[in-house]
C-alpha cells in the first residue's frame, strides 16, 4: 500500500515524544494548581464589583486616590473611548453604607453625573457557580464523546475526548501558573475551546475512516502510514482554519476592551493547544487503541500437517 501524498513528518513514529511532553505539561499544571491554585474572581468567591460611568474622562491615579482615602487598596480599571468607565472589584461583600461612601467620594471627585452599577456575590452563590461550572464542562465533554462515538466509533471518541480535555487543562494550568484571574468569561472561553477543539479532530478522523475504507491495512506499519497520510492530507485545511481564528482573536486581545482581554487570551491558548493535540495526541492515541485491537484478534489456526490414515 502506498499513498501519493508526501509524508513530511512521521507523527506516529514520534508519538511517544509527544506523550512525554504532554505528560510533563500536565504535571507542571497539577503542581501549579496544588501550590498556587486558581486566582478566582468575585464570580467564584464572595466580593463586590462596582462599575461607574462618568460624563468625562478620568485617570486611574485619580480613582486610586479616592479609594485610598477611604482605606481601600484595590486597583481600579479605567476604560472606554474617553476613559470614562471605572470598574473596581472588592474582595469583600460591601455593606450599603460602604457602597454609598464610595459613590459619594467618586461623585465629589468627578461630579454628580455618574451612573453606578453594583453587583454583590455572596459565598453561597460563588460555590453554586463553581459547581455548575464543573458540571457544564463535564456535560459538554460527555456529549461530545457520545456524538463522536455515534458518528465514528468508541476509539475515536475516547482519543478525541482525552485530547480536548487536555486542551482545557492547558488553559486552566497557564492561568493558574501566571495567576491570571478566573471569572465567568474565562469559563465561557474554556467551553468555547472545548467545542472548537473537536472540529479539527473530526476532520482528521473522517479522513482516517475514509482511507481505511479504500486502503485496507494488514499490519501496524500500514496502519501508521494511513494515519500519517490522513494527518498530512488535512494539514493545510486545519492550519488555515486555526490561523484565521487565531488572527481575529489576537486582534481582539490587542485592541479589544480590558473586560474581554483575558477571555481572548484563554481562546488563544486553547487554539494553540488544540492544534497541537489534534496532530500529536488525538490521532496517535487512536492509533494505539486500534493497534491493541489488532493485536488481540486471534490468529487463524495453522493447517494441520498430520496426514489422515489410509484405510
Amino acid at each position: 500500500m502506498h499513498f501519493d501524498y508526501k509524508i513530511h513528518y512521521d507523527f506516529i513514529k514520534n508519538r511517544k515524544k509527544f506523550y512525554t511532553a504532554s505528560s510533563l505539561l500536565v504535571i507542571i499544571g497539577l503542581v501549579s494548581l496544588l501550590i498556587f491554585q486558581m486566582n478566582l474572581g468575585i464570580d467564584f468567591k464572595s466580593g463586590t464589583t462596582m462599575d461607574a460611568v462618568a460624563d468625562h474622562g478620568v485617570t486611574q491615579a485619580e480613582v486610586i486616590e479616592v479609594l485610598t482615602g477611604l482605606g481601600y487598596d484595590e486597583t481600579p480599571t479605567v476604560g472606554g473611548v474617553n476613559s470614562e468607565r471605572i470598574s473596581v472589584r472588592f474582595g469583600e461583600e460591601l455593606t450599603t453604607d460602604s457602597m454609598k461612601a464610595i459613590q459619594t467620594a467618586l461623585m465629589t471627585k468627578f461630579g454628580d453625573q455618574i451612573d453606578f452599577e453594583v453587583n454583590v456575590v455572596s459565598a453561597e452563590l460563588a460555590r453554586e457557580l463553581a459547581v455548575k461550572t464543573i458540571w457544564a464542562i463535564l456535560a459538554a465533554s460527555l456529549l461530545i464523546m457520545l456524538y463522536v462515538m455515534v458518528r465514528f466509533e468508541w476509539r475515536f471518541a475516547l482519543s478525541a475526548n482525552i485530547a480536548i480535555l487536555y486542551d482545557c487543562f492547558v488553559v486552566v494550568a497557564i492561568f493558574s501558573l501566571f495567576r491570571l484571574e478566573v471569572d465567568l468569561p474565562f469559563i465561557a472561553a474554556v467551553l468555547t475551546v472545548l467545542g472548537y477543539s473537536i472540529n479539527d479532530k473530526i476532520v482528521i478522523f473522517d479522513r482516517i475512516r475514509e482511507n481505511l475504507r479504500f486502503k485496507p491495512h494488514k499490519n501496524e506499519e500500514q496502519l501508521a502510514e494511513i494515519v500519517n497520510a490522513s494527518i498530512w492530507q488535512t494539514m493545510a485545511r486545519n492550519l488555515y482554519t486555526v490561523l484565521t481564528v487565531f488572527i481575529v482573536t489576537l486582534l481582539i486581545f490587542l485592541f479589544g476592551s480590558e473586560s474581554i482581554r483575558l477571555f481572548s487570551l484563554a481562546i488563544l491558548i486553547g487554539l494553540v493547544s488544540g492544534a497541537y493535540s489534534t496532530l500529536c495526541l488525538a490521532s496517535p492515541l487512536w492509533f494505539d487503541l486500534k493497534k491493541r485491537e489488532k493485536s488481540k484478534k486471534p490468529r487463524a489456526a495453522a493447517p494441520s500437517s498430520k496426514k489422515e490414515p489410509v484405510i
